[in-house]
């Protein structure tokens, strides 16, 4: 394995930046090499160095999507904290209907998981609106999920999962209620798979085509961003948030004092965010 030279640290931080806004200083050299040495073992590149020099030179960016693929290859699993989620069953999906209930409403239900990786999220998003709802085609849900990475999108739009990322965080009885095995692994339902649709975006370009959602997961993100991209984050995640939208970040992350315009709101053990003035907003 060839290892990352100090030399070339910055260089190469300067770099993943420009693609994917990753702030790595001199204490995350550890992660640039465990996550990209392959990368430069497999294109027979001589240094990082060289590894950077051959994306800047070719014309079809494959290099270059394979940096972001590897560079953000974050943990994920099915239910992950699973705090969010009973705040999503519990008081979120309530609210939404009676709300719509009381205002005649009949818009749809929009969730849209930010940073979906490899899809575990938004589908025990979907698990959850299914065992609430009954039926989520009535009520017009519509699910998303965003990812830089083009692996990751791939991956998750087909909804197939090993035995072990099937294992991580996901109940028996869901498994055995909306997952069939298939060769390689376990494929969600087309149920719930007809539920989600999946793009690539990246979180530091405008995303406001998407539109609005009554909830937003953008979980572990920005955790890996310097405080000036985190500020404009989540001023377009404030955009793109319906009336009474709730914004859900990761267990370590707060975003307090760096963004006054959202307050935080806690239900049980989950905290979430929502906008201080939403009227001035619409």
């Amino acid at each position: 394995m060839i290892n990352l030279q100090p030399d070339e640290h910055q260089a190469m931080a300067d770099y993943i930046y420009s693609l994917c806004a990753i702030t790595l200083d001199q204490t995350k050299g550890y992660l640039i090499e465990s996550r990209l040495s392959h990368l430069v073992d497999a294109l027979g590149c001589r240094s990082f160095r060289d590894l950077m020099a051959r994306a800047k030179a070719e014309t079809d960016g494959a290099i270059k999507r394979r940096i972001i693929d590897g560079i953000t290859t974050n943990e994920t699993l099915f239910f992950r904290d699973s705090a969010p989620f009973d705040l999503l069953r519990f008081k979120l999906i309530p609210q939404m209907l009676d709300r719509r209930k009381g205002s005649g409403r009949t818009a749809p239900i929009r969730i849209w998981s930010a940073a979906c990786s490899t899809g575990q999220e938004i589908y025990s998003v979907a698990m959850v609106l299914k065992e609430v709802l009954g039926d989520p085609y009535r009520y017009g849900v519509r699910l998303l999920g965003t990812d830089i990475s083009d692996e990751a999108v791939a991956k998750a739009s087909k909804g197939i999962f090993t035995q072990v990322e099937i294992s991580r965080g996901l109940p028996d009885a869901a498994r055995l209620k909306y997952f069939r095995p298939v060769e390689g692994g376990w494929q969600i339902s087309d149920e719930l798979r007809a539920l989600v649709s999946f793009k690539k975006k990246n979180l530091m370009a405008d995303f406001g085509e998407l539109g609005r959602f009554d909830v937003v997961f953008c979980r572990n993100v920005a955790i890996y961003f310097n405080e000036r991209d985190k500020i404009a984050l989540f001023g377009r995640l404030e955009r793109a948030l319906e009336r009474n939208g709730v914004l859900l970040v990761g267990a370590m992350e707060s975003l307090s004092g760096i963004c006054p315009q959202f307050e935080s709101k806690r239900h049980e053990r989950a905290v979430y965010y929502q906008v201080k003035n939403p009227a001035a907003r619409f």
